[in-house]
């Protein structure tokens, strides 16, 4: 079944996951003017995402390391799709009240929620 507002060809294959978190974990060197989720510990928080995900039992859920998401002043930052909403995280209590509420239990985490307008994009 595609996701709300994506109309699927009848023939296609069922999702493989249900829900696809990519948490930032590019980094760049410490000078740099945008900053860098790297610096911010955000690989270490993604992987305890993923372990803590698995201790749950998520299914059909797949948290990925992704590269630079192009919104680093807010950083570290997450997508979660199908939604397409965006959240700042800087700790294991707020992996895991994502994780639990929103990517299992389908309730965004309005505290963390980040408003990215498109038109403030580099590049």
């Amino acid at each position: 079944m595609a996701p709300a507002g994506i109309q699927a060809a009848a023939d296609a294959p069922e999702l493989v996951y249900c829900v696809h978190v990519f948490c930032c974990t590019n980094e760049r060197p410490t000078t740099h003017w945008r900053g860098s989720c790297a610096h911010k510990g955000s690989r270490a928080l993604c992987d305890y995402m993923c372990r803590l995900g698995m201790v749950l039992g998520a299914r059909r859920i797949r948290i990925n390391h992704a590269g630079c998401l192009n919104v680093c002043e807010h950083g570290p930052v997450m997508v979660i799709y199908p939604e397409g909403i965006w959240y700042k995280y800087e700790s294991q209590s707020d992996v895991a009240e994502i994780l639990r509420s929103h990517v299992m239990g389908g309730v965004p985490v309005q505290r963390l929620m980040v408003a990215i307008d498109p038109a403030t994009l580099h590049g």
